[in-house]
């Protein structure tokens, strides 16, 4: 099966007076592979990358140092 070509990455923001605050980052695929050997998608200023199965679950990968990925993170497919 074939993998999506864009997904939405939602990240629920515990720390927002909302408790339903979400942030949303559009990332596209790319010919990477992660350590799962899922998809590697990335946005378009390259720092956030995540690896995408085809079940939608998501592993956040980083792409420089220092970098503290939010544990509430889930993967919507963009049409």
């Amino acid at each position: 099966m074939r993998s999506r070509e864009r997904y939405e990455l939602v990240f629920l923001d515990t720390t927002a007076p909302d408790p339903g605050a979400e942030d949303v980052v559009v990332v596209h695929r790319t010919e990477s592979s992660g350590p799962g050997g899922h998809p590697v998608y990335v946005d378009d200023t390259g720092i956030v990358r995540a690896e995408i199965s085809d079940r939608a679950e998501v592993r956040m990968m980083a792409s420089g140092g220092h970098q503290v990925h939010a544990a509430a993170v889930s993967a919507r497919p963009v049409s």
